[in-house]
């Protein structure tokens, strides 16, 4: 390809609603250029393994993850040219398929797996690898034969806001050197962040700075990380300054209420089991707000889920009349050497065959506590969310994909399924959340592949190697998700201060509500009104209860990055190129923050484990004398430098 073609970005067709098959996408169907390369598999192997180990860090710590697509694209480009001197912008396109689906399958599993933890069953590492893999499978097989309807037929209508954002990206590679170092200065200033304040590190200052509000009987604090600052950035303003306005209502609201009205109890206020009186803000926050927070969020998910019923149930629909119309030419040509190298699928028997094994596996496999009505379920599930995955990702994007929403939907027709034949007890939980976990997994791949897929249409791919990448992206990172979550639960705790594991405790409270009916439903119920009037009020009410389901101090950094977002795009004197590139930079280095931060957290856990096993007598932390106060008055101050660096370098001027 020569220079000219390099600088000419895709095609104005890129973004005109049209059938994709008139489409001209910026490398040619009858280019022959390198693309399914054992570099590029390895490389994007062990960039999915390093972000499904940073969002596996993530969702334990906050309950959120991010996409990896862009940050894996711009170092794949840096590599492929800086270490090989060479590779083409296919060979990037297939790192970041196969890079991307470990930080989607991540997401799956920390959503769900830690609940089973939290009830004190301990799956094995084969458990999880089995749940990672097999849901992983399910939802590439099941989003293959959808390709053709929803990234071709649909092109212009269902835009894929992530994939079509990284084919440009991936065009625009003679930048990537700049972006690289962008990507390189967030992971090394997070790492080193992180190394200096960690508590289980040097210890220099607070993570973790709080101050107690008497007159309200409160707290107010923030969790000094990096990482939260990078994730505030990404989601935006709106959406953080509703997650803080949920945690204000928590932390400025309902704990000085209900301190107010047990000042006078002398006997405890079910479910806890001390009186209030003698609880202060983090106990009445775990005692009762939390189940407020898990009622509005489960709400929350569910009219998030019902707001795209109407897209869901008419691509259903569009699914199935698809799947009855006959197009034997298609069929009949699509392994021909007839077909453009383009529109080439994986073999349609292949797809069902891969299918077929899955669900036998999910039956057959005895660690996987399913049986055969467990692998219907789970399979009937996962076809329906899969098409609504794919549809609904097209029109709106990842981020705004409701995967919590989905896979409480299943969690509850699938315990209620239980608890109508009268399945109950621990393994009827245990059944339900392996239900749910593969679900999940299937539900965030089928939405990472659709993105994929459209990168890969626009570029001029070709979607059997896609295909391939992505399947190879999801067994390498099933591999070490398991032994990344049982190094993190050993070195600190799943459930703990460090690694809370909030959309898992929100799973296993589900499961346990239905199936042993223990839940304090008065706090559940008044959490779901909350989110109710919020949404009533015209606020998307699952960010705003997600903020009140989290500690107050999770909130804080979010909005502060989200206001450095806002600041830099409401700046009068900026023109839009500008306000875009500052964009693009601070994803960048939010995303570099966010994997900077959980690679040392990986780090530290595998030296506490360490110090366990040979008990060694060791420390990292610096000696001082500066007292809690001072320290807490440098974490808060150290963030806000961190902030005012990364707000510089994302409203700089930069001469690209």
């Amino acid at each position: 390809m020569n220079n000219s073609k390099k600088t000419r970005g895709l095609s104005p067709d890129a973004y005109r609603v049209m059938d994709g098959r008139g489409y001209q996408p910026y490398v040619p169907p009858e280019t022959s250029m390198r693309e399914f390369t054992l570099r590029a598999l390895v490389l994007g192997a062990i960039l999915g393994i390093v972000f499904g180990a940073a969002n596996a860090y993530l969702g334990l710590k906050v309950g959120m993850t991010v996409t990896a697509s862009i940050p894996v694209s711009v170092i794949s480009m840096a590599l492929l040219r800086g270490l090989f001197k060479r590779g083409t912008i296919l060979e990037n396109n297939l790192v970041q398929t196969v890079g991307s689906s470990g930080e989607s399958l991540a997401a799956g599993v920390v959503f769900t797996i830690p609940a089973l933890i939290l009830m004190g069953e301990n799956p094995r590492i084969l458990t999880v690898f089995l749940v990672a893999a097999l849901g992983g499978l399910m939802g590439v097989f099941m989003m293959i034969p959808l390709r053709r309807w929803l990234i071709v037929r649909e092109h212009g209508a269902l835009p894929y806001p992530e994939g079509t954002g990284c084919a440009e990206v991936l065009v625009a590679g003679e930048e990537g050197g700049g972006k690289a170092k962008a990507v390189a200065g967030g992971v090394i200033t997070g790492f080193l962040y992180k190394l200096l304040m960690d508590s289980h590190a040097f210890a220099l200052w607070s993570d973790a700075p709080e101050w107690t509000l008497r007159k309200l009987k409160t707290a107010v604090g923030m969790d000094a990380l990096p990482s939260l600052l990078g994730v505030g950035f990404i989601i935006g303003p709106r959406i953080a300054g509703w997650m803080l306005a949920g945690g204000a209502l928590g932390w400025l609201v309902l704990i000085p209420l209900f301190g107010l009205i047990g000042q006078g109890l002398t006997t405890p206020l079910y479910p806890a089991s001390v009186p209030i009186a003698e609880m202060g803000p983090g106990s009445i926050w775990s005692s009762y707000i939390r189940y407020i927070g898990a009622g509005a969020v489960t709400l929350g998910g569910l009219i998030s889920l019902a707001r795209n019923l109407p897209a869901m149930f008419s691509g259903f629909a569009a699914f199935i009349k698809q799947l009855s119309t006959k197009t034997p030419r298609v069929k009949a040509q699509t392994d021909s050497a007839s077909v453009q190298r383009t529109d080439r699928d994986l073999p349609l028997k292949l797809v069902l065959g891969g299918c077929l094994a899955v669900a036998l596996c999910l039956w057959l496999i005895p660690a996987m506590h399913l049986g055969l009505s467990g692998a219907l379920l789970v399979v009937l599930f996962t076809f329906f969310f899969t098409v609504v995955a794919s549809r609904v990702v097209g029109l709106v994007g990842g981020s705004s994909l409701p995967v919590s929403g989905m896979t409480i939907a299943a969690l509850l027709g699938t315990s209620l399924a239980f608890a109508a034949v009268g399945f109950t007890g621990t393994l009827a939980k245990v059944a339900a959340l392996t239900v749910g976990a593969v679900v999940c997994v299937g539900i965030s791949t089928a939405g990472d592949i659709s993105q994929d897929l459209k990168t890969g249409f626009l570029l001029g791919a070709t979607p059997r190697r896609q295909q391939m990448g992505e399947i190879v992206g999801v067994l390498s990172s099933a591999i070490f998700i398991g032994l990344i979550i049982y190094l993190l639960h050993e070195a600190f705790g799943i459930g703990s201060r460090e690694l809370s594991a909030p959309q898992a405790t929100l799973m296993k409270l589900v499961v346990d509500g239905v199936l042993d009916g223990n839940l304090p439903w008065t706090l559940v119920f008044v959490g779901a009104a909350i989110s109710l009037v919020v949404e009533l009020l015209g606020v998307n009410s699952l960010p705003f209860a997600v903020g009140l389901y989290l500690p107050m101090s999770l909130s804080v950094p979010v909005m502060l990055g989200g206001s450095m977002r806002w600041l830099m795009e409401r700046h009068p004197k900026r023109s839009e190129e500008d306000k875009r590139q500052g964009r693009e930079r601070g994803v960048l280095l939010a995303s570099g923050l966010i994997a900077g931060e959980a690679v040392l957290g990986m780090f530290i856990a595998g030296f506490i484990v360490l110090k366990k096993r040979l008990e060694w007598d060791f420390e990292l932390a610096i000696p001082h004398f500066w007292g809690a106060q001072v320290e807490g008055w440098l974490g808060f101050l150290f963030l806000m430098g961190l902030a005012a660096v990364f707000f510089y370098l994302v409203q700089k001027r930069h001469a690209e």
